[in-house]
């Protein structure tokens, strides 16, 4: 596995994204921490979670409460873990998300978070979604009490413009750590945002980095360079995203969602893939 920076953290160079875990569709609880446990196999060292990733109203924190499990299950296997969680963006078990960024629910949420983690201070913590009632200086001014405090280690956000990730870091006195934006060979909207993280240093963790395909065959046909691509080298059109991805810039850590141990284990391979330059270029300019 290779590796790449978050602040002052060595972490893998490709994460796992917990969602899938937790929400419409989620596996059992064995083959989820089946899943985690590959993940750490394959040399992963940064898991993503969020409060809001559950399934009812009466689950809040599942997604939290399974990696803490897996994590505690795996002994010193999960010494060297990065959990990044969030908070701020909520779903009231319906199946819908409504945002709730004023800083007094944020650090509500993150002691929640810290107890469902059992931990001390929490490695990552990240504003999850802007809240448009909310002055965006407010909602990261409660991320900056957080470090004060020691209850988190290192401040992130996620789904930021360039003008908020500029704001965000000059409101945490140049301690924003990480910007978790959607990407990926189907959602390339963020490009702006990532090249403003490869300037600053900055890590950008593309959520969704498979842009929401499921199977090797759905990618490749959607996106035929990418197929093609995979075809010559023998590996599956989801490793060629991932390192495209990674190809980008030393900053960019895909934090692809698996329920599968299957899926991570392909996922992890990505770190293995060469891409040559005119076959980088293929990938940028057609998809």
């Amino acid at each position: 596995m290779q590796h790449r920076r978050i602040g002052e953290r060595t972490v893998s160079a490709i994460g796992l994204g917990g969602m899938p875990m937790s929400i419409e569709g989620r596996p059992g609880e064995a083959r989820a921490i089946e899943t985690i446990h590959a993940a750490l196999d394959a040399g992963v060292t940064l898991i993503d979670t969020a409060d809001a990733y559950h399934l009812t109203a009466t689950d809040v924190g599942h997604n939290e409460i399974l990696i803490a499990k897996a994590l505690r299950l795996a002994g010193s296997a999960a010494r060297d873990v990065l959990v990044a969680t969030k908070g701020g963006h909520r779903r009231p078990g319906d199946g819908t998300w409504y945002v709730q960024g004023d800083p007094a629910s944020i650090i509500k949420a993150c002691d929640a978070s810290l107890q469902r983690l059992d931990v001390e201070a929490i490695g990552l913590y990240q504003f999850h979604r802007p809240d448009p009632s909310v002055p965006y200086e407010e909602s990261v001014g409660a991320l900056r009490d957080l470090l004060d405090a020691g209850k988190i280690v290192m401040a992130g956000v996620s789904n930021a413009s360039t003008e908020q990730i500029e704001l965000a870091d000059e409101v945490l006195g140049g301690r924003l750590v990480s910007v978790q934006n959607q990407f990926s060979p189907r959602f390339r909207s963020s490009e702006p945002e990532l090249e403003l993280c490869a300037r600053r240093g900055i890590a950008f963790l593309p959520w969704s980095p498979l842009g929401g395909i499921k199977s090797a065959g759905e990618l490749g046909a959607r996106h035929a360079a990418f197929g093609e691509v995979a075809r010559r080298h023998g590996v599956s059109p989801q490793q060629v995203a991932l390192a495209w991805e990674l190809a980008k810039a030393p900053v960019v850590i895909p934090i692809p969602g698996a329920s599968r141990p299957a899926s991570i284990q392909d996922s992890a391979r990505a770190v293995d893939l060469v891409l040559t330059e005119d076959e980088f270029a293929a990938l940028d300019a057609r998809g």
